[in-house]
């Protein structure tokens, strides 16, 4: 399985920048798609994730009510939609693919692919 994720950018506080990652190669064998972000010197953490079948969601609760995660199981590609950033959501967010649990897990050691990463910085 391979993800490209694109969509990274330069943004000022309360601005908004749309995610995607796109999934090819054998994406049948994957459930959950999700989106992590890792600030310099921090561990990498959720922020998001999405099951291919049933569309059922997990949001960290530092974004909730300002993200929306979707997917388009045809274009095999999810989404991150990232309205009212803030400074403190500046990070490198990664796109990763579980084939191992049905169901959502929030660890990153839990996923089994991941995309190269793409820089999203909030300026104040």
């Amino acid at each position: 399985v391979q993800l490209q994720a694109s969509g990274g950018g330069l943004v000022q506080a309360g601005g908004s920048l749309r995610l995607s990652c796109a999934a090819s190669g054998r994406t049948f064998s994957t459930s959950v798609m999700g989106w992590f972000r890792q600030a310099p010197g921090k561990e990498r953490v959720i922020v998001a994730a999405i099951r291919w079948s049933g569309g059922t969601t997990y949001y960290a609760d530092s974004v909730k009510g300002r993200f929306t995660i979707s997917r388009d199981n045809a274009k095999k590609t999810v989404y991150l939609q990232m309205n009212n950033l803030k400074p403190e959501d500046t990070a490198v967010y990664y796109c990763a693919a579980d084939s191992t649990w049905s169901r959502i897990m929030t660890s990153a050691d839990q996923y089994d692919y991941w995309g190269q990463g793409t820089q999203v910085t909030v300026s104040s």
